[in-house]
């Protein structure tokens, strides 16, 4: 807080319709206050209130439209497997993707049977593994269908021989589908989930943490009022467990790192594409393992979500779809966003 506020005191301070005339005039473009609204609401450039009215700094002006300048959305129709060739090697930062499940969107992408799916896709994800960069991360959106009445074990199959490829399977997280459509089955749930799981070439990758950083909650109220004695300790789990917590360091603060259980909506009717990501999913993972400026990559781009979040975002961002009619769908989305921008 302190910094800011000597950022303040030291630049020059825009309202909305300033800001929109000094982009305007440093891009050559016309930027308008809807433009600005748009960044401010996507917190691309910070939001500071003066008086009752909404103000920007100058120089965060300066830092988004000099590398919006810079940023590229590249967009190739046809099969990842030989469009990924041409990528050089180490040049990605971010892989978000979800490609057709076993047997699912026959009509638009063929359907890969089960028993063919991990022969299908390794060759692909030998090339993903050569174009991430050895700091950065693939996020792989997939979850195993019912066959025969019990749950077919593709999954687990592909990630034990990407791990014989060279890939470190680091973290699964859990997508909890908030909206998910009731249904009865007679020897099972509705799927109200589906898994996320994260590969690295290295231990050492680019993380984020504080990016994703989420409110403590209200819990926190009444119990951080009157700590104990034992809550200002390590104290180790009663059962054995070999746990511990310390109650009294979340004293004071407001925000704290997520669980690896991300709670989001699906959103696929206004996007024209049967299995379409809700926005909020790549940019949350944009926003742990990425900073602006980063590539990010989708190999199955489908309705282009994971672009258009990255072109908002101000990352560089590649997306290869081999359906004709989605390519156009994407740059038509591209070019809808700029707008925004813009």
């Amino acid at each position: 807080m302190i910094f800011l506020q000597k950022m303040i005191e030291t630049q020059q301070l825009f309202n909305i319709s300033e800001a929109s005339q000094w982009a305007t005039s440093y891009t050559g473009k016309s930027v308008t206050t809807s433009n600005i609204a748009y960044l401010i609401q996507y917190g691309l450039i910070r939001k500071i209130g003066e008086n009752g009215t909404t103000q920007v700094l100058q120089s965060e002006l300066e830092k988004y439209f000099c590398l919006e300048k810079k940023i590229k959305t590249n967009i190739y129709s046809g099969d990842c497997k030989e469009i990924l060739k041409i990528i050089p090697d180490n040049s990605v930062d971010l892989i978000v993707t979800s490609p057709p499940y076993a047997d699912q969107r026959k009509t638009t992408y063929g359907g890969i049977t089960p028993d063919k799916y991990v022969e299908w896709f390794l060759p692909i994800s030998e090339e993903l593994l050569r174009v991430l960069k050895p700091t950065g991360t693939f996020i792989l959106n997939i979850k195993e269908k019912v066959v025969d009445g019990e749950r077919s074990t593709y999954v687990m199959e592909l990630i034990l021989e990407m791990r014989k490829q060279g890939w470190l399977w680091t973290e699964e997280f859990i997508w909890h589908k908030k909206n998910s459509y009731p249904g009865k089955w007679p020897n099972r749930f509705r799927d109200a989930w589906e898994r996320l799981l994260q590969f690295n070439k290295s231990k050492k990758f680019n993380m984020y943490q504080d990016a994703v950083k989420v409110p403590i909650g209200d819990w926190a109220t009444g119990r951080l009022k009157n700590l104990s004695e034992t809550d200002k300790i390590r104290d180790n789990a009663k059962n054995g467990s070999g746990f511990g917590k310390n109650i009294s360091n979340w004293v004071g603060k407001e925000t704290v790192y997520p669980t690896n259980v991300v709670h989001l909506s699906t959103e696929c009717n206004n996007k024209n594409h049967s299995a379409a990501f809700p926005n909020s999913l790549p940019e949350w993972f944009i926003k742990l393992f990425t900073q602006e400026g980063d590539m990010v990559l989708d190999p199955f781009a489908g309705s282009g979500t994971t672009n258009v979040v990255a072109q908002r975002m101000a990352r560089n961002s590649i997306g290869i779809e081999i359906q004709p009619e989605y390519v156009e769908m994407i740059k038509s989305n591209i070019k809808e966003n700029e707008t925004k921008l813009f």
